[in-house]
């Protein structure tokens, strides 16, 4: 009982630490945006933006998926009460990636986000992620968890697919430096590897 309320004590101080490290990328952002950090956002902030955001909505993404396997390594298991923070932060940042692109980019212009999402595949692919991402986010609460029981494992199991998605937009995006794409994509197979177990 003791153990059970320092943990709980632990997570409750941990927790605005955590959200606040979590929403420091965006004010860095936003200061470079409003040229108060020394170089900006340089020559192309919307792209800057865009590039930036995406990449935490990634970051965060793959943060979440590495909580069960660290969990289960190092037996900490206190770590899944992160979990779902972590997860917000992921589509948190994917819709202002989004939102960047749709608002600042293309100027709300939706014909043009319509063609976009239509030829061009590696937006296809980001709107796909997004899209998934919609009703995790949506049903991430412990009253959701309630109300869906068994299917609400089933449901999350999504997150792998947009996971997926978000590295191989990543990749298709960058074109040329593939590199820190596929850094992510290793990660990514690490994790997903991870969660394998062969029936015995």
């Amino acid at each position: 009982m003791q153990i059970d309320t320092s943990l709980s004590n632990f997570y409750r101080l941990t927790k605005p630490l955590i959200l606040l490290l979590g929403l420091l990328p965006l004010l860095i952002l936003m200061l470079g945006a409003f040229n108060i950090t020394d170089h900006g956002l340089g020559a192309n902030p919307i792209e800057k933006l865009l590039h930036e955001l995406g990449r935490w909505a990634l970051k965060f993404l793959l943060l979440t998926l590495a909580i069960t396997p660290l969990r289960r390594w190092t037996g900490w298991n206190w770590l899944i009460r992160y979990r779902r923070m972590l997860g917000l932060f992921a589509f948190f940042y994917a819709v202002i990636h989004f939102l960047t692109y749709a608002v600042l980019d293309q100027g709300l212009d939706i014909a043009a986000i319509a063609e976009d999402i239509v030829k061009r595949p590696y937006i296809t692919l980001g709107m796909t992620g997004l899209s998934l991402l919609i009703p995790l986010a949506l049903t991430s609460t412990r009253g959701m968890v309630r109300r869906l029981g068994r299917n609400w494992r089933k449901l999350h199991r999504l997150v792998y697919v947009v996971a997926i998605a978000g590295v191989w937009h990543f990749y298709w995006q960058v074109k040329l430096d593939t590199l820190e794409p596929l850094f992510y994509g290793l990660i990514l197979a690490v994790l997903l590897l991870s969660r394998w177990r062969p029936r015995r």
